[in-house]
């Protein structure tokens, strides 16, 4: 019954909004922009093991003057009925001026990780976008924000013994990102890549870093193959926990777009 319970949520989530793999571009001239993607396994005999990963995004621009973009994504592993993985994670921007070379940007961010001890973490802040690159084929962007943030984990003990005694850090963060998409072979084939880091403003050792890069094949129509891999650093963490993560995930896309009224 709870594996049924779980499967359900994920439909329901791939459903609510049909969108993933950091493919929309809220500068397009679009009304709205939707895809999604799901992939995972289900093993019993001798070894019981169920994982999962779904993920969501959209944008949604009624004028030329802002946009709302949503990414989100679930996932779940858990190993002869012992839970591994259970994380979430929802971005939310909203954007002014969205089709001109650089415009501004307001973001909330939340966030949890079972296998880091993070209960629950948001962070939201203010920033600017610069479109590098903007052809029909390739986007290339880089943002820079500030944010301020605060972490509540499952534990007070930590790698760097300054900050043991409180299940909560809170500090104010930089934040550079760039983000890229490429449609090549003749659209047969679709690259996208984001990446980035987040200093501390108040202490050197509170940062972290991302990185992921995905391929798309496209199968029929929105419907693609996709793979996806992310590597993410995070220098302060729960004693117990490694700094480092690595996902390689395999799945099924979809990508849909619904014209602005002329």
């Amino acid at each position: 019954m709870k594996r049924l319970k779980t499967w359900a949520a994920v439909v329901a989530l791939s459903c609510f909004c049909q969108a993933a793999l950091a493919q929309i571009n809220e500068s397009d001239t679009l009304l709205l922009q939707y895809a999604s993607a799901l992939g995972g396994s289900w093993q019993t005999g001798n070894l019981d093991a169920l994982a999962f990963r779904a993920k969501a995004e959209a944008s949604l621009a009624p004028a030329p003057f802002w946009a709302f973009k949503t990414q989100n994504s679930y996932r779940y592993q858990e190993f002869f009925d012992r839970k591994a993985d259970e994380d979430i994670y929802s971005r939310n921007f909203f954007y002014g001026w969205q089709q001109r070379r650089v415009y501004p940007f307001a973001m909330l961010f939340v966030s949890t990780n079972f296998r880091r001890k993070i209960n629950f973490r948001h962070f939201e802040g203010v920033g600017a976008t610069w479109q590098v690159v903007r052809q029909p084929q390739h986007t290339v962007k880089v943002s820079l924000s500030a944010v301020y943030e605060l972490t509540r984990f499952a534990d007070d003990a930590y790698n760097y013994s300054e900050y043991d005694g409180s299940p909560n850090i809170q500090t104010w963060r930089a934040t550079t990102w760039i983000f890229g998409k490429h449609a090549l072979a003749n659209n047969h084939l679709r690259l996208h890549y984001e990446a980035f880091v987040q200093p501390s403003l108040q202490r050197s050792n509170n940062f972290r870093w991302q990185a992921e890069i995905g391929l798309e094949w496209p199968i029929w129509k929105g419907l693609s193959f996709s793979a996806n891999y992310i590597f993410t650093h995070e220098n302060i963490v729960v004693s117990t926990v490694k700094t480092n993560d690595r996902l390689l995930t395999f799945g099924i896309a979809y990508n849909g777009k619904v014209k602005s009224t002329p």
